[in-house]
């Protein structure tokens, strides 16, 4: 009786264990697209935009957004709901009104605060590159983590991902963490994408405003960091 009762727990452990294994790679099929951006992104920063000209960047950008579309076309959330822009616009301002502010006050602080050239146009690039970055962080990302955790877990893992992109970048991966939490708790709520991308700007804006390259690093990150602070 006693060796039944071990061959019982030993095929129960082992039922168990392979139970485990499925349920991890049934989490992580359900990031497929955000493991394929990571991989994309990280290959680049890491390896290839130290080694090619600056206009090569054109060639991740692309695949990333091929890879949202993809997705969008696959789930149907583009992230442009009407009905949510007004919340999320009023959501976002309630957030980025005292984050502005504290980068500001900071920059003050420190006596690096300046002007910049060009502010419109800068706003403007900024837009168009935040906005990118909040559509693949929103409409992928986000909702993949949520798939593959929880509505609340995801919106940490999305951050943490999100902020993971501007490693080794001390200063540039907590502002990003900081922001990605507030953005992607707005997105949740209130699903539109646009008032997030103007956050993006204003938020990038004011810390190149704020702050000089020794602090930002000139917002570089993985192996550009390394080499710009050798």
């Amino acid at each position: 009786m006693a060796h039944i009762h071990d061959m019982r727990d030993c095929v129960f452990k082992r039922n168990a264990r392979l139970a485990g294994r499925l349920s991890r790679m049934l989490t992580l099929s359900k990031m497929l697209f955000t493991f394929a951006i990571l991989a994309v992104v990280l290959s680049y920063t890491w390896f290839f935009e130290p080694r090619l000209p600056s206009s090569s960047v054109a060639a991740p950008v692309i695949i990333v957004l091929a890879l949202g579309v993809v997705n969008a076309a696959r789930t149907r959330e583009w992230g442009f709901r009407r009905d949510a822009f007004a919340p999320a616009l009023r959501a976002t301002a309630l957030f980025t009104a005292p984050m502005t502010g504290i980068i500001v006050a900071a920059g003050a602080t420190a006596g690096t605060l300046h002007a910049r050239r060009d502010f419109f146009g800068n706003l403007l690039a900024l837009l168009v590159w935040g906005g990118g970055q909040q559509w693949i962080l929103q409409t992928v990302m986000l909702r993949e983590a949520q798939r593959a955790t929880s509505r609340r877990a995801g919106i940490f893992v999305a951050a943490a991902l999100f902020a993971a992109l501007h490693l080794p970048n001390p200063f540039l991966t907590t502002m990003t963490l900081v922001g990605a939490l507030g953005w992607c708790a707005i997105y949740d709520r209130h699903p539109n994408v646009v008032p997030l991308a103007l956050s993006h700007a204003i938020a990038t804006l004011a810390i190149l405003c704020a702050f000089d390259d020794a602090m930002t690093g000139r917002l570089r990150v993985g192996l550009a960091y390394l080499i710009l602070n050798r």
